[in-house]
């Protein structure tokens, strides 16, 4: 696998890792939409995730993520249109999606 791939992978990482950080403990949605600065510290990472991803399959397609389109949509929706970015998704990709995604990239990292 090419150097600049590791890094974008490692930068996935450690943008997963620093969403988790940011979580509540409890991880309670309420909680979640009343701190702003969670809320944007997740929206930078979950952009780099989205750029990082984008830059991967630029450089090699045949890498395989797992909704790799949406990643790099939701980029893109955070970056250009942040005013129809709701709490809801954002939610919902740190629960359902980050997990699954973190799993994936250690496992492409070991190779």
């Amino acid at each position: 696998m090419e150097k600049e791939i590791k890094v974008w992978l490692s930068d996935i990482k450690q943008a997963i890792s620093e969403i988790n950080q940011f979580i509540p403990d409890k991880k309670l949605f309420k909680e979640f939409q009343k701190d702003l600065k969670t809320k944007r510290a997740i929206e930078r990472n979950l952009e780099i995730i989205g750029e990082a991803v984008n830059r991967i399959l630029s450089q090699n397609p045949n890498i395989e993520i797992s909704n790799s389109r949406k990643i790099v949509d939701t980029r893109n929706r955070i970056s250009h249109g942040y005013d129809s970015v709701s709490d809801d998704i954002i939610w919902a990709i740190i629960i359902r999606d980050l997990p699954k995604l973190e799993v994936e990239i250690e496992s492409l990292l070991e190779r």
